[in-house]
């Protein structure tokens, strides 16, 4: 136990705070923008397009449901999903699996950063190749979890710089 409380210790303090509360931000904004596609969703309401004009037609269109649930949902989870982690990286006092916790996260706050980037890559390919429209929106969304991507490889750069 004690390799992992060093371990957990060293890797701490590899951690810049600012890239933990950039990651926190930036997925609050993709949190917001996310929830409110899913509310406009299951409003009916149509979508007001800001920039572009394809909007309502990224919305209506057959990719607007995976697994039968509208994808903009599935980016409301992602982004909980990080800013909870973070939040909990930087906030868990001294709980007795705050170690496990810790190493835990910052091994896996870049993979599920990679999914969602691989997956905003593909849902940015349908709206310019297959459904020829894009929504603002979710070319936002796109931006912010590619921006977490960004701070994913940082993460596990310090991450693995340090430690080798």
């Amino acid at each position: 136990m004690k390799d992992l409380e060093l371990s957990s210790e060293m890797q701490s303090k590899v951690i810049p705070k600012w890239l933990i509360l950039s990651i926190i931000a930036t997925a609050g904004i993709g949190f917001m923008d996310a929830m409110y596609l899913t509310a406009e969703h299951y409003s009916g309401a149509g979508i007001a397009c800001v920039i572009f004009k394809g909007c309502d037609i990224v919305a209506n269109s057959s990719y607007q449901l995976m697994f039968g649930f509208p994808v903009a949902l599935y980016g409301v989870i992602y982004y909980f999903g990080i800013a909870f982690i973070s939040l909990l990286y930087l906030d868990l006092g001294d709980k007795k699996f705050k170690n496990i916790f810790k190493l835990l996260s910052l091994k896996m706050l870049p993979i599920y950063t990679l999914i969602g980037f691989i997956m905003s890559v593909r849902l940015v390919y349908l709206q310019a190749f297959v459904i020829k429209a894009f929504c603002t929106y979710c070319l936002f969304s796109a931006l912010t979890s590619t921006l977490l991507f960004v701070f994913g490889i940082i993460l596990f750069k310090h991450n693995h710089s340090k430690i080798s």
